[in-house]
């Protein structure tokens, strides 16, 4: 059974604008912490969560009646955080989290949110429920706990450039198509931002072959409306380094998405 609880602290996203993103509550805040506590200790989705809404606070700065903006909910199939529900919502007001909607659900039928709520993206620290989500048409995306060392105040996204050339595919299988709407809408909130200083940042990272590869990468993101910020070809090289560097989010490809080597 699926409960959904709406926060009445937000101000409600355009339903046929906004881009909803689904992030489970055991990656934003720790379980098993101190019951004492009338908050949870954030977790290694936090910053994801801040970067978020500093694109939307970015997009509203540059036009108050933009519409295009990320709608967060967060989803909750853990039981412990399902009897705690209440601290789950103080937990986010406290930190000043911008999130939407609360969904809690068993593990076994969360899938039912996340398309009832017209999830473009899913991400969670959970391999099973990100591959359940992946077999059932929503892009999802696998957390690490790398991910608390990023950013907070930029989006950072990473494009695999080996999927995108492989993309080529008709008809379009639902995974492909849930990537490429969502990575337009990516590539539309760019532009809305100058080249220097944008909240919202977007890197294409080719692991196999050379420039001609990257290239048809490059070529391919921008018949979808992405234009990169950066390019990086790695031709075989360790990958390792150069996310280091980058300390993405979170990693765009057909289906489910990680960042492991």
């Amino acid at each position: 059974m699926v409960s959904t609880v709406l926060n009445t602290d937000v101000k409600q996203k355009d339903a046929d604008r906004a881009v909803v993103v689904a992030v489970t509550s055991c990656a934003v805040f720790e379980s098993g912490a101190d019951d004492g506590d009338e908050v949870y200790k954030v977790g290694t989705a936090f910053p994801l969560l801040q970067a978020l809404q500093r694109v939307n606070e970015r997009l509203l700065e540059e036009n108050p009646a933009e519409s295009l903006l990320f709608d967060v909910i967060l989803v909750t199939t853990d039981r412990e955080q399902q009897q705690q529900s209440s601290r789950i919502i103080s937990s986010t007001r406290h930190y000043g989290l911008e999130v939407s909607k609360f969904c809690f659900s068993g593990a076994e039928d969360f899938i039912e949110s996340l398309l009832t709520n017209n999830v473009r993206l899913f991400l969670s620290t959970d391999r099973n429920e990100a591959s359940q989500a992946s077999q059932n048409g929503v892009l999802s995306a696998l957390l690490d706990q790398n991910l608390a060392s990023c950013p907070s105040e930029q989006l950072r996204v990473l494009f695999c450039g080996d999927a995108d050339i492989r993309s080529n595919i008709s008809p379009m299988p639902v995974s492909q198509q849930a990537t490429q709407s969502f990575s337009a809408q990516l590539g539309e909130m760019r532009q809305r931002f100058g080249m220097f200083d944008s909240p919202l940042s977007m890197v294409l990272m080719t692991s196999r072959g050379g420039r001609d590869s990257c290239s048809a990468a490059l070529l391919t993101l921008r018949s979808q409306g992405v234009s990169v910020d950066e390019a990086y070809c790695l031709a075989g090289a360790p990958r390792g380094p150069i996310l280091s560097l980058i300390r993405p989010h979170f990693l765009l490809s057909n289906g489910l998405s990680d960042l492991e080597e």
